[in-house]
């Protein structure tokens, strides 16, 4: 996509802006839903644990959120687009090839941190309900809620998505107005803006330090915010934070009123054991429970689409193997995963069973975002410097983050055994695919074998030119790996001449190139040997589809019109009638041999590739071609041939 199609995402208006509000702050405008009850745990409550919670809660969003996100890290922007993908699409160009680390294990954190989003929102929400019934399970109604919301995905979202801006606009009024409710009884609590009662929180009391952990929940939806860069554009994303973070904290503060208005009692001793319903006029809790579940969906929404996203970028960046995407709708960036949607769904109910309740979960949450920030925090750095941003302010911005984040990521180690091994696990499986995935592709590059087109050029045009062989197509095309135009893969050549040979008019090579712009699609043509011979460069960004049948007839239309080439029949019979000529297109499918003498090490990442290679897309469907011609050939991928046989004959 240009930067003159992107230009509108960047434009200040009312309706950019109402669709920022129901795109990009569902996770953490939905914090105020959990992170009070779990700074104030069980214990009684006391006003120096509110003043300095509350302290934490303004600084973080100051700090992490704003100055971090919305100030620096949305600059890093790879033509519109944001996230940690693109984010490393935009710093591998330096000689630093490590990169790749950080990318990987912050990827996977943000995959893996999303399986405990929809289900302690959606859990928060519902669990109001109790209001009216202390006994009502709550869990087949969030199970309920989590099926709906994961089986309209196959459907798209940009109907609903209509009505995301204006509901998240009235989530946010509610949290204003409520928070402003109940500042009127207290506004002494607005002294908690001195960061000095974050300071003696963190250094008097005796559990100060772990409440960070609790603090750190206000802020896991800054990822999010910069994963949905190019869905709305950075001015409207932070014209809109203004609001938003002014709601948030107005709620935070009222929240800190209520409770210390009830010092020395228990959140259990209110009609909800959650500040954010406890504090709500009774008359109103109704309309805010269906308001909060309303939020909580959509803040699952986002997260859902987000999750899409990154694993859409994962394939085209050969970091996940290749799976089915969809689109379900005209709406830009809008696809759907069937694959990923049902194993979020079934991770979703799985945490949902295992906890019970948001309380619960609250223990667990956080632990793997907070390393989705350090390695932005990485990545950022090395952005920086690209940029050549002032060596001094780089240095003393990174080294703050990094004492932030770490100072989180060791409060959030407590939660370890509390159920934050479930998201590490997880997103240590997520880390394990990518690398396996990556490594495989490497070792496979290491070993192809290519040969010099122009070597076998006559033969091919002799081949075209004898009669004596039936031909196997007018047109025979064949998807290499080759970068460079002047080669093929010797085992192009050899299903040509020797597996069958087949006999063709044209031959035609179309290779495809990702490149590190997210929408952009060019080609280039090379002519090799008067017309009988055509390669196509396809130069794809990270976030096209590969949809190479619709991309390659584009382009035999553009040399047909320009007089490049001719595409009609060349059986007599159908010339003189002006048909056109078949397209027949050969995809070559690699397997193991067991002939094959290989390091452990790369036997190991070979064989459990080939296993996850079973789970994924051919490589004609990943190319777009199911709809086409296609003709799949396996060939053995021997890598390193076995030593001689020592074999004698004896008669």
């Amino acid at each position: 996509m240009s930067n003159q199609q992107h230009g509108h995402l960047n434009k200040i208006t009312a309706a950019g802006l109402l669709v920022t509000l129901g795109i990009i702050y569902g996770d953490i405008g939905t914090s105020p839903l959990y992170v009070m009850s779990a700074i104030m745990g069980k214990e009684a409550i006391n006003a120096d644990i509110v003043r300095g919670g509350i302290s934490c809660i303004f600084w973080t969003l100051t700090l992490q959120t704003t100055i971090k996100y919305v100030i620096l890290t949305l600059r890093a922007d790879n033509k519109g687009e944001g996230g940690i993908f693109s984010l490393f699409t935009l710093v591998r160009r330096t000689k630093f090839k490590w990169l790749l680390v950080p990318a990987i294990i912050g990827g996977s954190a943000l995959l893996a941190d999303g399986i405990i989003t929809p289900p302690i929102s959606v859990s928060a929400a519902v669990e109001g309900l109790k209001v009216f019934n202390e006994e009502l399970n709550t869990v087949p109604i969030v199970i309920g809620i989590l099926c709906a919301l994961f089986f309209i995905q196959q459907f798209g979202t940009s109907f609903i998505g209509k009505f995301f801006g204006p509901m998240m606009m009235i989530w946010f009024l509610m949290l204003g107005a409520l928070g402003v409710y109940q500042l009127t009884n207290d506004w002494d609590i607005l002294s908690a803006i001195n960061p000095y009662y974050g300071y003696r929180l963190l250094q008097i009391h005796p559990s100060g330090f772990l409440i960070l952990g609790a603090v750190f929940l206000c802020t896991t939806g800054a990822e999010a915010l910069y994963s949905d860069l190019g869905h709305c554009g950075k001015q409207n994303i932070r014209i809109s934070w203004v609001f938003v973070k002014s709601m948030l904290v107005l709620n935070y503060f009222g929240q800190g009123a209520f409770l210390i208005a009830h010092e020395g009692q228990t959140l259990d001793s209110f009609k909800s054991s959650n500040p954010f319903y406890a504090m709500m006029p009774e008359a109103f809790l109704p309309y805010g429970i269906v308001i909060a579940t309303i939020a909580a969906v959509i803040a699952s929404q986002a997260l859902i689409s987000g999750s899409f996203s990154l694993i859409n970028e994962a394939m085209r960046l050969n970091l996940w193997p290749k799976v089915r995407v969809k689109y379900p709708s005209e709406l830009k960036g809008q696809l759907y995963i069937p694959s990923l949607n049902w194993l979020l769904l079934i991770g979703c109910i799985g945490v949902v069973l295992y906890f019970r309740e948001s309380a619960n979960m609250e223990a667990a949450y956080g632990l793997a975002i907070v390393l989705c920030m350090l390695m932005t925090t990485t990545l950022l750095n090395f952005y920086m410097h690209m940029k050549r941003y002032n060596k001094f302010f780089i240095y003393i911005t990174i080294t703050i983050y990094l004492i932030i984040e770490f100072s989180f990521l060791a409060a959030n180690l407590s939660k370890f055994m509390h159920g934050g091994w479930i998201t590490l696990l997880i997103a240590t499986g997520l880390m394990s695919v990518m690398t396996i995935w990556y490594l495989a592709k490497k070792i496979r590059q290491s070993y192809v074998d290519v040969v010099n087109l122009a070597d076998h050029q006559q033969t091919l045009i002799d081949l075209s030119n004898d009669e004596s062989i039936p031909k196997y197509a007018t047109h025979l095309v064949y998807m290499t790996g080759a970068n460079n135009p002047e080669e093929i893969e010797s085992k192009v050549i050899y299903s040509i001449l020797q597996k069958r040979p087949k006999r063709a008019d044209v031959y035609w090579f179309v290779h495809v190139d990702v490149v590190d712009e997210p929408y952009r699609m060019d080609y280039k043509v090379t002519h090799i040997g008067a017309n009988d011979i055509i390669r196509v460069d396809f130069r794809l960004g990270f976030r096209v589809a590969p949809k190479v049948n619709l991309m390659f007839r584009k382009v035999v239309e553009d040399l047909v019109a320009n007089g490049e080439v001719d595409i009609t029949s060349r059986y007599e019979s159908l010339s003189k009638n002006n048909i056109i000529g078949d397209f027949k297109f050969v995809v070559l499918e690699k397997f193991l041999s067991y002939d094959n003498e290989l390091p452990l090490y790369e036997k190991i990442i070979l064989n459990t590739y080939f296993l996850l290679k079973r789970f994924s897309l051919s490589e004609a469907k990943a190319f777009g071609l199911d709809s086409s011609s296609v003709k799949v050939e396996l060939y053995p991928m021997i890598i390193k041939t076995p030593k001689e046989l020592n074999l004698r004959r004896i008669g």
